[in-house]
């Protein structure tokens, strides 16, 4: 995994536009050895193909694959704007981050750093930031960005009969994670826990909390609090903010009237409903042709073929970590980490659902705009 330093960054920079945004980060480049002289050719003639704008206020200027030849060493350099570059098409840019690297490792590069800057509140961290050690931090994913939520967090039929044996064994497996002290089991078990409906109660704490986790309990028989139904608990120990996307999930699944999948679900699925977008439509798998597999060019011309259409569409990677995520944002489509020969899984729902996936299907077997 890229390690970045406080060297890899420059503060308070400032550009006219993003062809000089981007001769600097070129510049930067060379001069650290990273890159042969001529390397800027590639990263103009790359934004000229495609803009790197990834959303967030980010971009990702790189060369095009013939200019590899040029690059000593993988690395970047990090320019923060404060004041913002216009990148075209209404975009500014707060955050660029020029990237040098050989064969495929760019791949990792993108996957690494999307998945951090696609998290919740992550812009606005990096525009507040005003050390170098900062952003290095948060680029570095030092912040947490997700929840702990595995199978061992999950307990099943367990034999409670009461609420309080409910939350004090989800509490008791986020000790054993090492992610709440003493004090945070007690403060947990004594607040009353809330009731979300459809016999999902959620039990929260955040004292002693070293680590956002979340566990979940179902009792093997249900039985009733205060003449409400007891199904399940989801208890929350929270230190900062890497457990809202998985509210979102759970409040999908309220809304929708389905907690009864969570109720049903086994340990695996339990984790996937409370930690992955999931949705119910058409599905199609394709392979990826493209030799450097979806970099930023092909990554874009995915998106812009998903966007094209009313329904919501997810996709996965099959030789990835198999997490769905939005098709339609080019952050979170770069952060699958998608290669040569990698199979993606689609899923869309609504009206053009079909039409969706057809295009989509038509476009991955035209090379995504690098040719067949």
């Amino acid at each position: 995994m890229l390690s970045l330093s406080i060297n890899d960054i420059q503060l308070e920079q400032s550009a006219g536009n993003k062809e000089q945004a981007i001769k600097a980060l070129a510049s930067a480049l060379e001069q650290s050895g990273l890159v042969a002289t001529g390397y800027v050719n590639g990263m103009l003639a790359r934004e000229a193909q495609n803009s790197t704008f990834l959303g967030n206020g980010i971009a990702i200027p790189h060369g095009t694959t013939d200019t590899r030849g040029l690059v000593n060493q993988t690395g970047v350099k990090i320019h923060h704007f404060p004041q913002g570059v216009n990148w075209g098409d209404g975009k500014t840019v707060y955050l660029a981050i020029g990237i040098a690297a050989k064969s495929d490792e760019h791949l990792g590069i993108l996957k690494q750093l999307t998945k951090v800057l696609s998290a919740d509140g992550v812009e606005q961290k990096l525009k507040e930031s005003k050390s170098a050690e900062g952003v290095i931090a948060i680029l570095n994913g030092e912040d947490q960005i997700d929840a702990d939520f595995d199978t061992q967090l999950v307990q099943l039929d367990f034999p409670a009969t009461d609420l309080l044996q409910l939350t004090a064994v989800a509490a008791g497996m986020i000790k054993n994670k090492q992610a709440l002290g003493t004090e945070g089991v007690a403060s947990m078990v004594a607040a009353e826990p809330t009731y979300l409906g459809q016999g999902l109660w959620v039990a929260k704490t955040d004292t002693a909390v070293t680590r956002t986790t979340l566990s979940f309990v179902k009792p093997s028989q249900p039985f009733e609090h205060y003449g409400q139904p007891v199904n399940a608990l989801l208890a929350v120990a929270a230190c900062n903010s890497a457990h809202v996307q998985n509210l979102k999930h759970l409040t999908s699944l309220l809304y929708n009237q389905q907690v009864n999948k969570l109720l049903t679900a086994d340990n695996d699925k339990v984790v996937s409903l409370l930690t992955e977008e999931t949705l119910e439509g058409s599905e199609a798998t394709f392979q990826i042709r493209n030799p450097h597999g979806l970099h930023a060019r092909p990554g874009a011309m995915l998106v812009s073929t998903a966007k094209g259409f009313e329904s919501n569409i997810l996709v996965a990677n099959l030789d990835g970590e198999g997490k769905s995520v939005n098709a339609k944002s080019l952050m979170k489509v770069i952060a699958l980490g998608v290669k040569h020969s990698h199979k993606l899984h689609f899923v869309a729902q609504g009206p053009d659902a079909d039409a969706a996936l057809a295009a989509i299907g038509e476009a991955i077997a035209n090379g995504l705009g690098e040719g067949k």
